[in-house]
């Protein structure tokens, strides 16, 4: 029988493979060059500073800008 010790450390260590999982896509290229938000080609520099990237520039600093308003 698993006492709440044991449930902790599952539901972390569950928790941890998600994080770990997710942060291993996005080490990934992006399969596409335009942004999925505008459809316009993502620039070059941002390409390379951020390959994993799926917006461009322009719509990501609009995404930062409502995350950070809806807090």
């Amino acid at each position: 029988m698993a006492d709440n010790a044991d449930r902790a450390a599952d539901i972390t260590q569950q928790s941890l493979d998600a994080t770990l999982a997710r942060r291993a896509q996005l080490a990934q290229p992006a399969p596409h060059d335009e942004c999925v938000d505008c459809g316009y080609e993502i620039s070059a520099p941002r390409r390379a500073a951020a390959p994993w990237a799926t917006t461009c520039i322009e719509c990501q600093g609009i995404r930062e800008l409502k995350n950070k308003q809806g807090r």
